[in-house]
């Protein structure tokens, strides 16, 4: 597709923006009106039925036999299958997060967050796009440790001001991505606040670390910030355990090298990631993306 030139994507701010918000609003809309588990459910119905007419398809298709040579076409297929369900309940689910957080999600190994609870305790929570990565934010919240949210707003703001209103952040509870945003990790640190990120996406200007044995471009900030501050990199695992019923596991801090070594702690995250993605392969969005250089 060509690129659009500056009078073009000015034309598109103005008209395009906001139909794609009113697009967002509508279904966000429609979805709110049903129960939880029916806008759960039509969700994966959804995911089920148009993501395999996408071209992300045969990426994620290609991502698997890579990650996976071992698997024949019908399981990569069937994991494939789960992967938009998750997807489309992942979107039909946002309108309903709070009752989810209420009701649905089963927080387990609290104890491992028991040394970062008292105000002051800086430490950064990680996960990545695993089942609903929406619910990573409010769960903190409802463990009594709210964290500062490293994040990325999307290109059109009125959508993006839209999903900060259903994640709840405030101006205070945000970091943007890049270079500001190191910035403002770093003080929020020094100032004893807890970070949150997700980390297993490709960064073209991050480190190569091996990820289901290639190289994957990866963001290195939790290991240079845990690192240099001293601070506890604590991974969270989030799994859909059926429908729309969840576990939140507090996994135990990682382990620092004691020679600072950034590498070698981003191994050991990539490593985590690799068993997440390898025991419910389906949950993992990240097959969608291009995580390795020849992608």
């Amino acid at each position: 597709m060509a690129k659009r030139s500056p009078a073009q994507r000015r034309i598109y701010r103005a008209v395009g923006y906001p139909l794609e918000a009113l697009g967002v609003a509508i279904v966000y809309g429609f979805f709110s009106l049903l129960p939880l588990d029916a806008a759960s459910g039509f969700g994966g119905w959804i995911g089920r039925t148009l993501g395999p007419r996408l071209g992300y398809h045969k990426r994620a298709m290609d991502s698997l036999k890579r990650a996976f040579p071992d698997y024949d076409d019908e399981k990569i297929q069937h994991i494939i299958s789960g992967l938009w369900d998750n997807l489309g309940r992942v979107l039909a689910e946002l309108p309903h997060l709070e009752k989810i957080i209420a009701d649905r999600v089963e927080v387990l190994n609290e104890e491992n967050i028991a040394d970062v609870k008292p105000e002051g305790k800086p430490c950064i929570f990680f996960s990545g796009h695993f089942a609903n990565w929406e619910l990573f934010a409010l769960t903190a919240q409802k463990s009594g440790v709210p964290y500062v949210q490293v994040y990325r707003a999307t290109n059109n703001h009125f959508v993006d001001a839209m999903l900060r209103k259903i994640r709840k952040l405030e101006d205070d509870d945000i970091i943007p991505k890049g270079p500001r945003g190191a910035r403002g990790a770093i003080s929020a640190l020094r100032a004893g606040r807890r970070l949150g990120m997700l980390v297993d996406q490709k960064m073209n200007d991050g480190i190569a670390v091996e990820f289901f044995g290639r190289n994957a471009m990866t963001a290195p900030a939790v290991a240079e910030l845990s690192i240099r501050y001293d601070c506890p990199a604590i991974p969270v695992r989030i799994i859909r355990t059926t429908g729309c019923q969840f576990q939140v596991r507090l996994v135990p801090e990682l382990t620092k090298p004691a020679d600072g070594d950034v590498p070698s702690m981003m191994r050991d995250i990539n490593a985590l990631f690799e068993e997440w993605a390898t025991e419910t392969p389906d949950q993992w969005l990240g097959w969608l993306h291009r995580r390795w250089p020849e992608d």
